[in-house]
């Protein structure tokens, strides 16, 4: 009895802290974009992670990489769940790529876009192009970036393909990826399905039972190594198809 109480009276206070942190970012995201583009970033990393401490999740870092790694790097992950898009800005320092959707929601889309914040419509050729284009040019830059190769939220099982815009990007700019796991433990709980929305998954996160996120980072994987991008692709899903019988089978 006790502790269900402590919990939802330190997530009030937790939600507390993330309004008043929204608020600032929302304030400062109407300033001039060259004021702003030097820490602005820096800023949306840490209310990332302000977010997914008022939604309780527990999540874990996990570096299984045995070498240092490399700066700047093209971050992929599977993709099970909502959270991931305050998770893996919580943890790394990357330009995620979102959907173009994303922009238009009400606050929380100005913010990101004032972040820097990539994005695509998935259903339009010209977008992804565009994008792919946009990736180029912010790696060749010296920054991070981070996508899905899935191509959105298939489920808690790895979808049966990547697609392979990462891993051409990857070979054209000789930009190393950087491979990311996420495993969460209540999978029902965090998976992101229909006929769930986002708020509805916002409320399984905040009441599951086992709010622990494992994320495991790899070593970087170096587009020298492969000849084509559909070689780098199949090699790349089947390291994930690997991690997948380790950490959910």
């Amino acid at each position: 009895m006790f502790y269900p109480l402590f919990r939802w009276l330190w997530l009030s206070i937790l939600w507390l802290d993330h309004a008043i942190f929204t608020l600032l970012l929302y304030l400062l995201s109407w300033l001039p974009h060259a004021w702003t583009r030097s820490w602005y970033p820096r800023l949306f990393w840490r209310w990332s992670a302000s977010f997914g401490r008022a939604l309780g999740v527990d999540l874990k870092l996990h570096q299984k990489n045995e070498r240092p790694i490399p700066k700047p790097y093209l971050l992929i992950a599977n993709h099970p769940s909502a959270f991931e898009d305050m998770g893996i800005p919580a943890l790394f320092d990357v330009y995620n790529l979102g959907k173009i959707e994303v922009k238009s929601w009400w606050i929380v889309g100005r913010i990101s876009a004032a972040a820097g914040t990539l994005y695509v419509h998935r259903e339009s050729r010209e977008s992804r192009q565009a994008a792919k284009q946009e990736i180029i040019e912010t790696l060749q830059a010296g920054r991070n970036v981070a996508l899905y190769p899935e191509g959105g939220c298939k489920g808690r099982r790895l979808f049966h393909q990547f697609y392979y815009g990462a891993f051409d990007i990857s070979l054209k700019t000789g930009v190393p990826i950087l491979p990311v796991f996420l495993h969460y433990e209540a999978q029902e709980d965090f998976e992101w399905q229909p006929p769930y929305t986002l708020l509805d998954k916002m409320r399984h996160f905040m009441t599951t039972k086992n709010n622990r996120a494992n994320y495991y980072v790899y070593d970087v994987l170096d587009p020298a190594q492969f000849s084509s991008k559909e070689e780098y692709c199949d090699y790349t899903h089947s390291l994930y198809k690997k991690w997948q019988t380790q950490y959910l089978e």
